[in-house]
């Protein structure tokens, strides 16, 4: 007769732990600092002459970068959308623009489209 209300002051005292616990991992879950997220490729509306910010956009650099990030971002961007690989011509024309223009190998719109 003893051991029911034991067991049950101990459920109790079980369950507020449990509680208290939740309590504080949710605060802490709620105070971390923001996490950086995740990078995005330029989303398009293209203009009619490529400019140098476009196509550092388009590559996700900034306008006065070295050549091998250029090539390297170029090679990024371009698994994503080649078009063997199920990728737009337009856009891997585009990129290769954008590649163009920012290693300084062409001055105006010499994309096919």
């Amino acid at each position: 007769m003893l051991a029911t209300p034991l067991l049950t002051g101990l459920a109790i005292a079980a369950a507020a732990y449990a509680g208290r616990y939740g309590i504080r991992a949710w605060q802490a879950f709620k105070a971390r600092p923001p996490t950086a997220r995740v990078r995005r490729f330029y989303e398009g509306g293209f203009q009619s002459t490529m400019t140098r910010r476009e196509a550092a956009l388009i590559l996700g650099l900034r306008e006065s970068v070295a050549a091998d990030k250029v090539r390297e971002a170029h090679r990024r961007v371009m698994v994503a959308n080649h078009p063997d690989a199920g990728g737009s011509h337009y856009l891997a024309s585009k990129v290769n623009e954008a590649k163009d223009l920012m290693l300084g190998k062409t001055g105006g719109s010499q994309s096919a489209f």
